[in-house]
């Protein structure tokens, strides 16, 4: 490929590749085939964890054709030895390589960073851990729940005198699937410069931690120790979740004494003169009460009026919409965060589509996510192996294209209802 034709997006022409499985890792991927680069997903015959888990349409499951667009996808059993020089030859051609794999198996598959650099002494190695590389808690099993536990994130979310609650979406693992593009980017750069690759460890612990800036942080600096306070501000009011006539909500938020007074105008009140809620102090002092009387105010109108009203008065509100007015909102198909693409088995399928925008080398969801094995021929014939040759990997089990697997798993099924009845 021409190295200065970015037709195909800023990153066109790098190669990565995706050993990691769920969601950090994967998503941090997905981030940079969005940008252009050929992503090759390795999954093992039992393929990536989200193959097996939430809904199913067709043969596939949600979470894993949410997360894996941009990509092409190979079987490769590294479990087996004789796999290893198939992995050497498609490691020569990486760029960037992304795993979640934890010790001793990362090292046993043939994985880890110094084993890699054999292949291609300038490789980008990003390993995605729990709560980091080493230290106290190296070697541990993690996840996103665990990372808010550890953090605090669970005793600031939730309402002041309920129970901890978790994100309702897995915000400290997209966090990090920013970290890892953002990472790969940046050692990118690096190796322009001086020609080296580098070992990068990212870590849903630190991801996290960073996120507090603005409450552990301030806590370190002031020593105020953060409050959870459900849908109200600590440091203004009115903050919060307001009902209206037709059992819907909205929110309204203050951060400033002239959006209050915005407020007031577009809800035909004089709170801003009221002793009360004249200004910051004693709103917060009072916030019971003026939710009280918003509350009122807000319920004399529908919904749709509502923000209609505040949005003219150029105050900070939103709908609370539901995930069935999410996917239809006009700002949102605007800025095409919700694209359609071509399934070859299951048709359009729409996915989330690229937070960023680029207008010198524009950007786009081009592959739709991949079915397991779909390009396990595709990508061994480009890394120079006879149609015989790739035959043989596949009768072997050290490689499988998607026939294969359907075939082993109807087979499977064949046993498991046989011996049902037996």
């Amino acid at each position: 490929m021409n190295p200065t034709d970015l037709s195909a997006g800023p990153l066109a022409g790098l190669r990565v590749l995706d050993l990691s499985t769920m969601l950090a890792g994967p998503y941090g991927a997905t981030i940079l085939g969005d940008l252009g680069a050929d992503v090759i997903k390795v999954e093992s015959p039992y393929g990536d964890e989200s193959r097996h888990l939430g809904p199913k349409r067709g043969e596939e499951r949600g979470p894993y054709l949410s997360l894996n667009r941009s990509k092409r996808d190979m079987v490769l059993d590294l479990q087996q030895p004789d796999a290893q020089a198939v992995f050497k030859r498609l490691a020569e051609t990486t760029d960037i390589l992304i795993t979640n794999i934890r010790e001793p198996a990362l090292s046993k598959l043939g994985l880890a960073y110094e084993q890699v650099r054999k292949h291609k002494p300038d490789i980008i190695w990003i390993r995605v851990t729990a709560f980091g590389a080493d230290g106290p808690y190296d070697g541990r099993p993690g996840i996103d729940f665990l990372a808010q536990g550890y953090t605090g994130v669970l005793m600031l979310n939730g309402a002041p005198d309920g129970e901890p609650v978790r994100t309702g979406f897995p915000a400290v693992d997209v966090m990090t699937s920013l970290l890892v593009s953002n990472a790969a980017l940046a050692a990118l750069r690096a190796r322009e410069l001086t020609g080296e690759g580098q070992r990068i460890e990212v870590s849903l612990l630190d991801a996290l931690m960073h996120a507090q800036a603005s409450s552990i942080g301030t806590y370190l600096a002031t020593g105020d120790r953060p409050k959870r306070t459900g849908n109200r501000s600590l440091y203004f009011a009115p903050s919060g979740v307001y009902p209206t006539r037709d059992g819907k909500h909205v929110v309204i938020t203050t951060p400033g004494e002239k959006f209050f007074a915005k407020v007031c105008r577009a809800l035909d009140s004089d709170w801003d003169t009221d002793p009360r809620f004249n200004d910051i102090n004693a709103r917060l002092a009072n916030e019971d009460e003026l939710d009280r009387v918003m509350s009122e105010a807000t319920r004399r109108f529908d919904r749709e009026e509502l923000v209609a009203k505040l949005v003219a008065a150029d105050v900070l509100t939103a709908p609370i919409n539901d995930i069935e007015e999410v996917v239809k909102d006009p700002q949102i198909l605007h800025n095409r965060m919700i694209v359609p693409v071509e399934h070859p088995e299951l048709g359009r399928i729409d996915v989330t589509g690229i937070p960023i925008r680029f207008y010198g080398t524009p950007v786009e969801v081009r592959k739709h996510p991949p079915m397991q094995g779909e390009h396990s021929r595709e990508v061994l014939a480009e890394l120079g192996y006879t149609e015989a040759e790739i035959e043989a990997l596949i009768s072997a089990g050290l490689a499988a294209d998607h026939i294969e697997l359907r075939r082993q798993r109807a087979e499977r099924r064949a046993k498991r209802a046989a011996a049902d009845r037996s």
